[in-house]
């Protein structure tokens, strides 16, 4: 059950109207890290969480607060677009400089949602459900999560850098500081999983399965050799389980792939030396 209050949980006025912010806005409403994507990422998580309630409480309870996030900035488009009304526009976008400028909105804020945020990035692709990832692995899904708040504070950092308005400032305050706890919040989580799990996901794997000895191994494989003097390239494994090594020239194992002809009745190109 869910139940909605009213009152916003920040403020989210503008000084002054801007189609144009608007628009740019949209990319933390319904782009691929935006708003909707982390409020629905974190309540499938939470939903499909299996005897482990102290995360599944977490993750309901973040994915909750996003969802306030998205009434948030949808409330600021809107308000981005209050007493500029279309005719005005257009009247504006008579003058050939400031027509460049305003033809920078979104035409959708006026003729498909009225003045209203859509469920769209900045530039008019309209959001997807692919963009969230809930495996049932909570390591997994936690370092997702902190990819998710990392690129969100980046572009709410972005933004804030392109506008003057103090209102949109304000807003935006709010969300890089909430991105700030969520990023924190993700790795204090990580960091609580590996210390019982261990770094590789999924720890329920049994190594003997895999073939641990080129589980360590960076193979030079572009041209240039500076990769080999990270961390990644030398001494013990960050999980504690191998020794990290680097092949300057790697050899192939297997053969040159020969294919089999494809049945007639799929019409491939036939092989050039078959008569």
């Amino acid at each position: 059950m869910f139940f909605h209050v009213k009152e916003l949980q920040f403020e989210a006025k503008p000084e002054r109207p801007d189609p144009i912010f608007a628009k740019k806005l949209q990319e933390l409403i319904g782009g691929q890290y935006g708003e909707m994507t982390v409020a629905m990422q974190y309540m499938f998580q939470g939903w499909a969480t299996r005897g482990n309630e102290k995360y599944r409480d977490l993750l309901l309870d973040i994915g909750t607060e996003e969802i306030g996030h998205v009434e948030m900035l949808a409330t600021m488009v809107a308000r981005l677009m209050d007493d500029a009304p279309v005719n005005q526009q257009e009247e504006a976008a008579k003058d050939p400089v400031v027509g460049a400028i305003m033809g920078g909105m979104n035409p959708q804020h006026a003729i498909v949602s009225g003045l209203g945020a859509r469920p769209a990035d900045s530039v008019g692709n309209p959001w997807m459900g692919t963009y969230i990832t809930a495996s049932g692995n909570l390591l997994a899904d936690f370092r997702s999560n902190l990819n998710a708040e990392s690129q969100g504070r980046l572009q709410a950092a972005r933004l804030y850098e392109m506008t003057d308005d103090k209102g949109i400032k304000d807003l935006l305050s709010v969300l890089i500081a909430r991105d700030a706890y969520h990023q924190n919040q993700w790795a204090a989580a990580i960091a609580e999983l590996e210390e019982k799990e261990g770094l590789l996901v999924p720890s329920t794997f049994p190594r003997e399965n895999e073939r641990t000895d080129v589980a360590y191994t960076l193979y030079n494989l572009s041209a240039g050799e500076e990769s080999s003097t990270g961390r990644w390239a030398q001494g013990p494994a960050l999980d504690g389980q191998g020794e990290y090594k680097y092949v300057s020239n790697p050899k192939p194992e297997g053969d040159k792939p020969m294919l089999k002809p494809a049945p007639p009745n799929l019409h491939n190109t036939l092989p050039m030396d078959l008569k």
